[in-house]
């Protein structure tokens, strides 16, 4: 009887507690259906001993990073803003890890600290996508997809959420078999089980919450194209109405115009990429469709009361992404 495989759980403050939930849950529950420990775990902290997840809940660290620990596994479980995390001590140990072929994973946020460790060079990786793009712009030599979980030779990313009961189904059933992966996701009511490709956001007609063709179509163009902004023309020609028809249903539907959501879109991004990379003002103004540092300025203070430079998080002036 092999030796139970052993998982350490790297927790950064602000995790979110129902994507480390999701991963850790099913491990019990393979081993009470199993009726052995099929699984063990820890959980580890960069030094501190308690770690406090964002809804304000604390968990004690078995181990720090500092304990001589041998895993199988380990994943790194971080909400928040994960870019700004620059612990060069924890980022050394995800190095020794991997260079030791220890299996490593990152859900929700914890991608993001791999790719800072150089870790997923040359994997495929996901990760939730409200950092997404922020993670795209900050290692573009890193394949990643808008997926719910990516599991690559040794690489185990997940956006986060009831997504890491997916992924964790597919590793039960690698360890030991589809029907002790079926009977766990069974204990959790997860009446469906979905595929690592599957897309982590729901629809944009249930986004939007309309299911007008039209509408739908000239939204997702709209995503799709921020930094080559698409004229009102052109996007009514591909939802095959008129522009004073398209303007009609951008009213009804959203309340606003076809430019305001235009430049919601565009905001929304470039505040998140201010916020999750140190990417210059300048690029990120580019990148989400403004015509140039002045008109960005302008634009970002209206909207948010502060000058993009300003709006910037603690850690991201002036560095460089990767450490």
């Amino acid at each position: 009887m092999s030796p139970p495989h052993r998982f350490g759980f790297l927790l950064i403050d602000d995790f979110a507690l129902m994507s480390f939930a999701s991963a850790v849950e099913p491990l019990r529950a393979a081993n009470i259906l199993a009726g052995r420990t099929l699984y063990e775990w820890s959980h580890i902290s960069t030094g501190a001993e308690v770690i406090v997840a964002s809804n304000g809940l604390s968990v004690t660290a078995d181990h720090t990073i500092a304990d001589n620990i041998k895993f199988n596994t380990v994943l790194v479980c971080a909400g928040g803003n994960p870019a700004a995390f620059d612990d060069k001590k924890a980022i050394g140990w995800l190095r020794r890890l991997a260079r030791s072929g220890c299996e490593i994973g990152g859900v929700s946020g914890g991608p993001f600290i791999l790719a800072k460790a150089g870790i997923l060079d040359g994997f495929r990786c996901t990760i939730h996508w409200e950092h997404l793009a922020a993670l795209n712009e900050s290692f573009p030599n890193i394949v990643s997809s808008p997926t719910l979980f990516e599991i690559d030779r040794g690489r185990l990313t997940c956006g986060g959420g009831v997504a890491a009961l997916d992924m964790m189904h597919a590793i039960i059933r690698r360890d030991h078999g589809q029907s002790l992966a079926a009977r766990v996701s069974d204990w959790y009511l997860q009446t469906a089980v979905r595929l690592g490709d599957s897309t982590q956001r729901i629809s944009l007609s249930e986004r939007v919450g309309t299911n007008n063709r039209s509408l739908v179509s000239a939204i997702g163009i709209m995503e799709r194209q921020l930094a080559s902004r698409v004229p009102r023309q052109a996007l009514a020609k591909a939802a095959n109405v008129s522009v004073r028809q398209l303007e009609r249903l951008f009213a009804k539907h959203l309340g606003v115009t076809i430019n305001q959501h235009y430049a919601s879109l565009r905001l929304a991004k470039a505040r998140a990429l201010l916020r999750q990379t140190s990417l210059p003002v300048v690029q990120i103004g580019a990148e989400c469709g403004f015509l140039n540092a002045s008109h960005f300025a302008k634009i970002y203070r209206a909207a948010f009361a502060v000058p993009p430079s300003k709006d910037r998080m603690p850690g991201h002036r002036g560095r460089k992404a990767r450490i």
